[in-house]
């Protein structure tokens, strides 16, 4: 039988030493890595159109029943108000004490018939909460290709970039009718059905475009041989998993699990396979410490005070502030560069910033410093070939979230963690200078105004 999370953190003594200790390796996209190489590929979504394939690296939970609106409402801060069949949203969850769980895209199939779509962590968080509370729901839970036996249930691809749309009009042989953000579709491509989410990364138009596993070859060829004709280019894993730092999306925040109500019989229901692993400058015993609100991460306008959800009351107290506010930390070059540089100099080198992502644990959380003083934390890290800046995107302090403050960055660890990704090194400061999130100005006045 498989180990339960809380059974290997009492082995290791505490939530946060078996975290920085722990065996897993950092995300793997299981996924082509290149197939040119990485800045062509990230190039491609500001300057053409880019294929992504999403089918391998996300989980699927399909949620059905006569309770699944009511399940989904008692757990995420969302409204459920008017959520019609073919909309999806970002589907935000708390624990009771009002801290982020996580998010996933939450997509309205038919009725009584969802499909929660993401990482993991707050998918877990709902099929607690179904198996265990008093609802009439069915789970269908399809794992990313790293755990599945078998081929998925769904593909999935994503077309992004300015020319994005004209791809649509040939593959569907007519004009896309209007979607609105978020809103979704329905398209015949090579002679089958293809439902289709309108979507952004960067701010540019996209398309997720998704059906059964055995019409995937057939819709993805179509649209490779469509796509020639407006410089379509394929993008690999390495590219894919740096998107988000230009849509100022964090992925995987560390979900505030290990404490408070019901944390206890959580952690002996998820098995310790899906714990994750911790990794960053910033060091606390108290694993309380690491927990992030969804205000933290831009999520205030998601949150709806409109019906009882798990953490609400909480929530509310913490709505009313102080609240930091997610930020973009564009690292400074001679810093990035000093850095990289130790790692052909004598004595013990800079942690190893790999480009074009640099996080090196599932949940990276890094120190942010003004002057002596802590005032944030930066999450994912890398490097963002359209601006030609390394970044990171952090959650800061509002007396420090003004665009052109100056702080610092704390990269490495001290001491040194047992993780697979971690060589002997030395932490180093590296300046940064505060802008806002998104960066790109393409993407805050597109894809954050929708």
């Amino acid at each position: 039988m498989a180990a339960s999370a809380s059974q290997v953190i009492a082995e290791a003594g505490s939530p946060v030493h078996y975290l920085r200790n722990a065996p897993a390796r950092p995300t793997v996209f299981p996924v082509t890595p290149e197939f040119t190489n990485w800045r062509s590929e990230q190039r491609a979504w500001r300057e053409s159109v880019a294929l992504l394939d999403q089918s391998h690296h996300m989980t699927d939970l399909f949620i059905s029943g006569p309770d699944a609106l009511r399940l989904l409402s008692d757990v995420g801060v969302n409204s459920f108000a008017d959520f019609p069949v073919n909309a999806a949203k970002q589907f935000i969850a708390v624990n009771h004490e009002g801290y982020l769980i996580g998010d996933a895209i939450l997509f309205h199939l038919e009725e009584g018939r969802y499909d929660l779509v993401g990482w993991h962590m707050v998918i877990d968080w709902l099929q607690f909460h179904g198996e265990r509370g008093d609802y009439d729901v069915t789970f269908e839970r399809d794992g990313s290709s790293l755990v599945r036996a078998g081929d998925p249930v769904l593909y999935r691809f994503e077309i992004q970039g300015p020319h994005a749309l004209a791809l649509m009009e040939k593959l569907t042989g007519g004009p896309v009718p209007h979607t609105k953000f978020f809103g979704m579709a329905d398209f015949t491509i090579a002679g089958v059905r293809v439902r289709s989410l309108r979507h952004g990364m960067a701010g540019q138009p996209g398309f997720e475009l998704f059906g059964p596993w055995a019409d995937g070859a057939r819709v993805r060829a179509a649209i490779v041989e469509a796509g020639e004709q407006f410089g379509l280019v394929l993008v690999g894993s390495r590219a894919y998993s740096s998107a988000n730092l230009e849509s100022a999306w964090v992925p995987s925040p560390l979900p505030a699990v290990f404490t408070g109500e019901e944390a206890a019989e959580y952690l002996e229901w998820l098995p310790a396979s899906r714990l994750g692993s911790l990794a960053g400058s910033f060091a606390s015993d108290d694993i309380e410490d690491y927990y992030l609100t969804p205000y933290d991460l831009g999520y205030g306008r998601s949150v709806a005070f409109d019906h009882d959800f798990i953490g609400r009351a909480a929530l509310e107290r913490i709505a009313a502030g102080p609240l930091r506010q997610k930020v973009t930390l564009v690292w400074d070059a001679d810093d990035v560069a000093a850095a990289q540089r130790t790692l052909l100099e004598e004595g013990v080198p800079a942690k190893y910033i790999e480009f074009p992502k640099a996080r090196y644990g599932q949940y990276q959380v890094d120190r942010v410093l003004a002057g002596s003083q802590d005032v944030g934390v930066s999450h994912d890290c890398g490097y963002i070939v359209g601006e030609q800046v390394f970044a990171s995107l952090a959650s800061v302090d509002a007396d420090a979230a003004a665009p052109g403050t100056e702080v610092v960055v704390l990269w490495g660890e001290e001491p040194n963690s047992r993780k697979p990704a971690v060589e002997p090194h030395r932490q180093v400061p590296i300046r940064a200078i505060v802008q806002p999130a998104p960066y790109s100005r393409f993407a805050r006045e597109n894809y954050r105004a929708n």
